[in-house]
């Protein structure tokens, strides 16, 4: 058995869907859309045509109180149109909270220091030399936060603990692979980098965790995905040990601030190690899960 088949997308469509989205923002925000930017890997390259994300990333002038549920909404109607625009994925803050290194809507740090060092402006100002530069504990504690939200629920765990489905989805395979390794290499260097340097980093140690694992997501995210049988194996075998490594990295990072972080990833991790047990390790607010949980 082979993996489901996917819909390729090179760079060019996918910074055309891009521009479009943004041009549908405009027109439901109006003025208040100071600018709208390409993020990720079609602003700093490294583009996978069988997996990238489209990052799009907005400005607002202010922030309202119904501005998530407008945004969200938005996005859901995009993201309905076909199977590219599935991959539609809406940063967005305003920018007094920007400038103040914050954010108010769903901008969290890495994509913030993205924005700064590589966002593309697709229209309006350019307003990336006002935005504050997020420092190293920022991007920390950020990561973690995103990482228990959307990785260590419940359904998440199960599906760790039981992959075959998993195996069966490029973009959602990579994905569980790769995400950890994304977020270790931002927190060794203080780079948001490509997915490509966070891989390169991983696999530079003389005995890389889950190297095997790695590699098969890395030949994946290229589109040439193994059978959903081996895939299942090395998922059963080296994805919960490479989530441990993760989580142990972490925790030595974080400060008596971050106690309610600590936990969670503890916790997290004791239910890894439980695999009759899928929990959520911490269940955020529905509102809260981004479109690039698994």
């Amino acid at each position: 058995m082979s993996m489901f088949p996917q819909e390729a997308l090179d760079s060019g469509s996918a910074a055309t869907i891009a521009e479009s989205c943004a041009k549908e923002f405009r027109r439901t925000l109006a003025d208040r859309l100071i600018a709208a930017y390409a993020l990720g890997s079609l602003a700093h390259g490294g583009f996978a045509p069988a997996v990238s994300d489209i990052d799009l990333g907005l400005v607002l002038t202010d922030r309202r109180h119904d501005d998530d549920r407008i945004i969200r909404h938005v996005t859901h109607e995009l993201q309905a149109r076909d199977g590219a625009h599935k991959r539609l994925s809406v940063f967005w803050s305003s920018l007094p909270a920007l400038r103040a290194n914050r954010d108010d809507g769903r901008f969290p740090a890495v994509d913030r220091l993205d924005l700064k060092n590589s966002g593309l402006l697709l229209m309006g100002e350019d307003i990336r030399q006002e935005v504050e530069q997020p420092g190293t504990a920022a991007l920390v504690t950020d990561s973690v936060r995103f990482a228990l939200q959307t990785l260590a629920t419940g359904p998440v765990l199960a599906e760790f603990h039981d992959p075959a489905r998993l195996a069966g989805d490029i973009r959602r395979f990579t994905k569980a692979v790769l995400l950890p390794l994304r977020f270790l290499y931002t927190a060794a260097t203080g780079d948001p980098g490509s997915t490509d340097d966070a891989i390169h980093h991983h696999l530079a140690h003389p005995s890389p965790v889950a190297g095997e694992l790695v590699r098969a997501a890395t030949r994946a995210r290229h589109g040439q995905p193994g059978p959903a049988e081996h895939l299942t194996e090395l998922l059963h075998a080296d994805l919960v040990p490479l989530y441990l490594h993760y989580i142990d990295s972490c925790l030595p990072r974080l400060t008596p601030a971050d106690t309610d972080l600590s936990n969670g990833l503890t916790l997290w991790r004791t239910r890894l190690l439980d695999g009759n047990n899928s929990q959520p390790a911490h269940r955020p607010p529905e509102s809260d899960l981004p479109h690039r949980a698994l």
